[in-house]
């Protein structure tokens, strides 16, 4: 099953600062434990995505977007956490913020759309 392409892009796209917030967290921040988690729940979405895309059915393609929704709305909540402990800057955490807002509602109207189909 197919799925608009642009939130394989940004999901992607997203995965890569994430990697790139983990490697600062680490190298800079020192901090180890919170880091693997938003590295985890962030990298996952894209990976999420992809299973999606090739779902055997459209339940199991609503499905995994329905987990892939979840790890998003997990990820949301540790930038927020880093954000408010001060290992992420504001800007660097309200950038993150807005982009994984924005995936969140592109997976929502996918969610809504495959439902009403």
């Amino acid at each position: 099953m197919k799925t608009n392409n642009i939130i394989q892009e940004k999901s992607f796209a997203f995965a890569i600062r994430i990697v790139n917030a983990y490697k600062y967290l680490i190298n800079e921040k020192k901090e180890f434990i919170l880091s693997k988690q938003i590295l985890r729940s962030g990298t996952s979405i894209g990976a999420n995505v992809e299973e999606a895309i090739d779902g055997q059915s459209k339940a199991d393609f609503i499905s995994k977007l329905s987990i892939t929704y979840k790890e998003a709305r997990e990820t949301l909540y540790w930038i927020k956490l880093l954000k408010e402990t001060e290992y992420l800057t504001n800007e660097i955490a309200d950038s993150l913020i807005n982009d994984i807002e924005e995936i969140c509602r592109i997976i929502g109207k996918i969610q809504i759309t495959m439902k009403q189909s």
